[in-house]
């Protein structure tokens, strides 16, 4: 523990874009919240056409709606008290408030890691053992795929957060981010946190790792029978199958790397903050967009969904 007297912090204060002029605030606030809007509309749209459309009830659709849960989930945690800040002004959070959003920040973001794996797994079973693919893939082994999908993020975060938030913080409360994240939290500890950034860092990594190691090993798989596959045309439509699933996996691990495990010397503040809001505002939009323009059949969903909710306006007195 630090020696010496130091302040009990009730609130902290969330810096987010301060050092920016208003104007460039408001056109901001604008922005995101078109990109809140659209994101949790985006997902929601997901989720119910794969509920209600009975041509989407296959195991692909139901990792999809589990990775639109995720997303929506991550988007509530982050945003809202962003958009506050910078409306409002309003930049304090509570001591409960900003462990709260830094445990949902590890739940929902360690599960979504594996989900992104589940679905790999799920396009390997597609791809490497067609015949097979309804056996494996049944219902039973899905929802056990997506419960231990969603499993990790709950200790792991309940952890670091109970684990960061038991050191003592010493009166400067300005947490240099939007959000309550690890590193501009730890820097306000008063206390010995050597131990706790080796756990981090290990954590991390593995967290990170470790799905992207099964991610890759899967595609490995897949690229090899896609190539055995003799006709262009069929390997064309095998490809495609995974293809949104590939970009999704893409933009969220590059900007996740990108965020963490940049060197520090690379890794300003302000630069964090930007990087930061590729997986915590922008991804979220892109995935619903991505699953709906690059796959026929949830555009063909969309569109049976859009006629039989327009002919059931239509036929309302």
């Amino acid at each position: 523990m630090a020696t010496g007297n130091w302040t009990r912090v009730s609130e902290f204060i969330l810096m987010s874009f301060s050092s920016l002029p208003t104007e460039i605030q408001s056109l901001l606030f604008l922005a995101f919240l078109v990109i809140y809007l659209v994101t949790l509309m985006g997902n929601s749209l997901i989720i119910l056409v794969t509920l209600g459309d009975p041509m989407l009830h296959s195991p692909m659709y139901f990792f999809l709606r589990n990775l639109s849960f995720l997303e929506i989930g991550f988007t509530l945690a982050i945003v809202p008290k962003m958009l506050e800040t910078l409306l409002a002004q309003d930049t304090t959070i509570s001591f409960l408030g900003c462990a709260t959003q830094m445990y949902f920040l590890f739940f929902f973001g360690v599960n979504e890691c594996f989900l992104l794996a589940t679905m790999a797994y799920d396009r390997y079973v597609a791809i490497c053992s067609p015949l097979h693919y309804p056996v494996i893939m049944n219902q039973r082994t899905c929802a056990k795929l997506v419960a231990i999908s969603w499993s990790p993020g709950f200790p792991l975060g309940i952890v670091q957060t109970t684990w960061l938030f038991s050191f003592p913080f010493c009166g400067n409360n300005k947490v240099n981010h939007f959000f309550c994240d690890s590193p501009p939290v730890l820097r306000l500890v008063c206390a010995d946190t050597a131990l706790f950034e080796i756990y981090a860092i290990v954590g991390t990594i593995l967290i990170v790792m470790i799905p992207c190691l099964l991610i890759l090993c899967s595609y490995m798989h897949i690229a090899a029978a896609i190539l055995k596959i003799p006709s262009a045309k069929g390997k064309n439509k095998a490809f495609s199958t995974c293809s949104s699933h590939l970009l999704v996996v893409s933009l969220f691990y590059v900007s996740l790397s990108l965020t963490y495990f940049r060197p520090k010397s690379n890794n300003s503040p302000e630069s964090k903050k930007m990087l930061s809001l590729s997986y915590t505002v922008v991804t979220p939009m892109l995935n619903p967009i991505i699953y709906s323009l690059r796959n026929k059949e949830v555009k063909n969903a969309l569109s049976r969904t859009f006629h039989k909710a327009l002919a059931l306006r239509n036929c309302t007195p």
